[in-house]
C-alpha cells in the first residue's frame, strides 16, 4: 500500500498537517517543521515507514524543482521602498547575523571542525532554503553524516528564539505604555499594519493577469538563476534571489509572485518534503553523535544574534528591547514574528487604541527583520559559506 505514490504522499503530508495543527494550538511555540521531522524519524526508525517512502511518493522530486521558483518569489516579497523606510531594522537584523556567524565560525571549528561550523552558520540565520542549500553541498562533498546538523538546527531554533524575543518585546511594550501615559510617545515613521499586503503599483497588463503567465515568468526567472549558477562560481540561490528582487523593481514580476499565481502553498509543501528527505538516511547514532555540536551552534548563534542586535540597536539609537527581537527573527521568521506582535499587543494593552499603537510600533520592524534574515541574509550566507567547503 505504501508503495502507491498518492498514499505515500498523503501519509507524509499527514505529518506536516499534524505539525501545522500543533503549531497553531501552541501559538507557534512548537514549530511545524520540528513535529514533521521528528515524526518522520520516529516512523522510519521504528520500521513503520519503509526506507524508500519518499522516493515512492515522488513529491520530494517536485519540491527539488520548485526551490528555484520559491527563492525568486522570496525576492518579490517586499519592495525597495519599504526596505528603505526601515533601514535601521535591516541594519539590526544584519548585525545579529554577522555577529552570530563570527562566533560560530570562530569557536565551532576549534571545538569540532570547519565543516560542522559551516553546517550550522547558514541555517541558524534563517530557515528552510538555507537548510536545503547547506544540505545539498554537504551531500555533494561526501559529508552526509552531518546533514542532521542543519536539519535539527532549523527544527529547534524557533523553540529557543520565540520565547526570548517575546520577553524583550513585552518589556518594550511596557516602555511604550509608560510613554503613552506621560505623553512622550512618538509613533515610528513608516509603521503600517497593512505591510503584508503592501504592493508596488503597476499598470494593468493582460499577460500578467493570467495565473499561468505569472507562474511562467517565475519559472523562467528560476531557470535563468539555475543556469547562471552552473556557469559561474556564484550559487544558484543568490542568482534566483537577485532575479526576484530586481525583477520586482523592474516590474517583470508582481509582488508575492507565487501567491498571486495561487501556487505558494503547494510549493512550500513540496519543499518541506525535500527538507524531510534530508533526514532520510539519518540514524539514531548520528543524532546522538552530533547533538553536542547542534547545541553549541544553537547557543552561540542565539548569543551572537542577541549581542549583534544589542550593539546595532545602540549604534542606530533604538531601544535594545525594540531592536533585539528584530535580530532574533532570524530564529523563527514569518509567521512567528506576526504572531508575537499580536500576542504582546493583546496581552499588554489596556484598551483597543493602546493595543493598535503597540501592534503598529512592533509589527513593521519585526516583519522587515524576518524578511532580511530568513529571506535574504540566510540565503546569501549559506550560498557563500558553503562554497568554502
Amino acid at each position: 500500500m505504501l508503495s502507491i505514490p498518492i498514499i505515500a504522499t498523503a501519509i507524509i503530508f499527514a505529518l506536516i498537517a499534524l505539525g501545522e495543527w500543533i503549531s497553531i494550538i501552541s501559538r507557534a511555540r512548537i514549530p511545524m517543521l520540528l513535529t514533521a521531522m521528528v515524526g518522520f524519524l520516529a516512523m522510519k526508525w521504528s520500521g513503520i515507514f519503509p526506507e524508500d517512502i519518499l522516493d515512492k511518493s515522488g513529491f520530494a522530486a517536485l519540491g527539488a524543482i520548485l526551490i528555484g521558483p520559491a527563492i525568486v518569489h522570496m525576492g518579490t516579497l517586499i519592495p525597495f521602498s519599504v526596505l528603505r523606510s526601515q533601514l535601521k531594522a535591516v541594519a539590526i537584523a544584519l548585525g545579529g547575523v554577522v555577529v552570530s556567524g563570527i562566533l560560530i565560525l570562530t569557536i565551532v571549528p576549534w571545538v569540532f571542525d570547519y565543516q560542522t561550523a559551516v553546517a550550522g552558520v547558514g541555517p541558524i540565520s534563517g530557515g528552510v532554503i538555507a537548510l536545503i542549500i547547506t544540505s545539498e553541498k554537504l551531500t555533494e562533498i561526501g559529508q552526509s553524516a552531518i546533514v542532521v546538523i542543519p536539519a535539527l538546527i532549523v527544527a529547534f531554533q524557533g523553540v529557543v528564539g520565540m520565547p526570548l524575543a517575546l520577553n524583550f518585546m513585552r518589556k518594550y511594550a511596557f516602555n511604550i505604555q509608560k510613554e503613552m501615559d506621560n505623553g512622550t510617545f512618538v509613533p515610528m515613521n513608516g509603521a503600517d499594519d497593512s505591510i503584508i499586503q503592501k504592493q508596488s503599483e503597476e499598470k494593468k497588463n493582460p499577460l500578467k493577469s493570467s495565473m499561468t503567465m505569472k507562474l511562467f515568468f517565475v519559472f523562467v526567472g528560476a531557470a535563468l538563476g539555475v543556469a547562471l549558477g552552473e556557469i559561474t562560481p556564484v550559487n544558484y540561490s543568490l542568482w534566483c534571489l537577485a532575479i526576484g528582487i530586481f525583477g520586482l523593481k523592474l516590474n517583470v514580476f508582481e509582488g508575492k509572485s507565487l501567491e498571486k499565481a495561487n501556487s505558494f502553498t503547494i510549493t512550500m509543501i513540496a519543499i518541506i518534503f525535500v527538507v524531510i528527505g534530508t533526514m532520510q538516511d539519518v540514524t539514531p547514532q548520528q543524532v546522538l553523535n552530533n547533538l553536542p555540536s547542534i547545541l553549541l551552534i544553537l547557543v552561540l548563534g542565539t548569543i551572537g544574534i542577541s549581542l549583534g542586535g544589542y550593539i546595532t540597536s545602540k549604534l542606530v539609537k533604538w531601544h535594545p528591547y525594540k531592536g533585539m527581537p528584530v535580530a532574533l527573527t532570524a530564529l523563527f521568521g514569518f509567521p512567528g514574528d506576526y504572531i508575537l506582535c499580536e500576542e504582546v499587543s493583546r496581552s499588554i494593552a489596556r484598551n483597543e487604541k493602546e493595543e493598535k499603537a503597540i501592534f503598529d510600533e512592533l509589527l513593521t520592524p519585526m516583519l522587515i527583520g524576518g524578511f532580511t534574515t530568513v529571506t535574504i541574509a540566510s540565503v546569501v550566507v549559506a550560498g557563500l559559506i558553503v562554497q568554502t567547503l
